[in-house]
């Protein structure tokens, strides 16, 4: 068996692999044709990076590119509850359940255009900041916060694709980031925004300072001008409530530059923020995200990286078979088992010359 394409070959793994990844269990699938070294080198190489996750996916983006093209940014804990700690796998705060989870934290941007979702870029949290906190005990945090990753992630995104908007949840909704979305990309954004955030209702009442609470606002089925304190320019300002799974209610804050947007088109466009909540589950379903025993932070980061590499072949599979990675997975899986079942009956079937069982 020749390979010339050893990430090629892990990837498909991950895909196929039902249990822990592990390089001694791909060599053995290969019958030792590829070593676990070579496995092992891989993942422990500089070759996988953000970078190679761009230069896979690019011409795959190029091919479906458009003018109603979003970029998607977002963050997701996998836990890692019996992980041996590190600056990867560490505590952080997991703002949806509201306490600290012991896992890894990634931020993505997604790139969804005509139906296909693709990540084009990924930042790890790494605590490995050695401070003292106000009680005197040593923590680890980050060089770094999600916010300048993100900030960094999509100004080289808006060199690379073509996209008309940047959406975010209100972790991201920052005023900086809102100036680098609109002033350095030249491009639009729709972000979630909390309740308690001010606006001023017109450029005179921001010159005297007169701001009052979004959430006193009447603002339900209609898109509104405000002005926000740390921004020049105004935006515009909605709110959706919508019913939740089990009949309970939620509301959601929007913010957008684009003024050519209604109601109606601002919340359209931006349900499709939850396309990057998909990508979530699948590269942890499907693609053996968190099914890896790697216990450094430059394997660990190569291997959760090369799962969204995995997640990209799901979704050119999904255009060739029109399924969806679930439908998919479970094909797989059911002639996977068919033919473990077969071979049981194999080994179960006497020998009748041999087998002193034989009848």
């Amino acid at each position: 068996m020749i390979v010339n394409n050893l990430l090629d070959l892990y990837t498909d793994y991950l895909l196929v692999n039902p249990s822990y990844s592990t390089a001694t269990g791909l060599s053995r699938i290969t019958d030792g044709n590829i070593s676990h070294d070579r496995i092992t080198r891989l993942l422990s190489g500089d070759t996988l990076t953000s970078k190679t996750l761009w230069k896979y996916v690019k011409p795959m983006c190029h091919e479906i590119r458009s003018r109603e093209a979003v970029l998607i940014i977002d963050d997701s804990i996998e836990p890692k509850p019996y992980s041996k700690k590190n600056a990867l796998n560490n505590w952080h705060y997991d703002h949806c359940i509201g306490k600290s989870v012991k896992g890894v934290n990634f931020v993505s941007a997604f790139y969804y255009s005509q139906e296909i979702g693709l990540p084009v870029g990924v930042e790890y949290v790494k605590k490995d900041k050695k401070t003292i906190d106000k009680k005197g005990k040593v923590v680890y945090k980050s060089k770094e916060t999600k916010n300048a990753m993100m900030r960094r992630m999509v100004h080289r995104a808006s060199h690379n694709i073509e996209f008309k908007y940047v959406l975010t949840d209100s972790w991201f909704s920052s005023a900086e980031n809102m100036d680098l979305v609109t002033k350095t990309c030249h491009v639009d954004f729709i972000m979630a925004i909390k309740s308690n955030r001010v606006v001023a209702l017109s450029k005179e009442d921001k010159l005297k300072g007169n701001y009052v609470r979004i959430d006193s606002l009447e603002l339900e089925g209609r898109a509104k001008s405000v002005y926000f304190k740390q921004l020049e320019y105004p935006v515009l300002i909605c709110k959706q409530v919508f019913k939740n799974g089990d009949d309970s209610t939620g509301t959601l804050y929007l913010a957008s530059s684009d003024f050519g947007l209604d109601y109606k088109s601002l919340t359209a466009i931006y349900e499709k923020r939850w396309k990057v909540e998909e990508f979530f589950r699948s590269i942890k379903n499907n693609a053996s995200f968190a099914k890896s025993p790697t216990k450094k932070v430059k394997t660990q980061e190569a291997h959760y990286t090369a799962s969204m590499i995995a997640f990209v072949k799901l979704e050119r599979l999904k255009i060739r078979t029109n399924k969806n990675h679930y439908a998919m997975k479970n094909e797989i899986w059911l002639k996977a088992v068919k033919a473990a079942w077969k071979e049981l009956d194999r080994l179960s079937t006497p020998n009748c010359a041999n087998s002193k069982f034989a009848a």
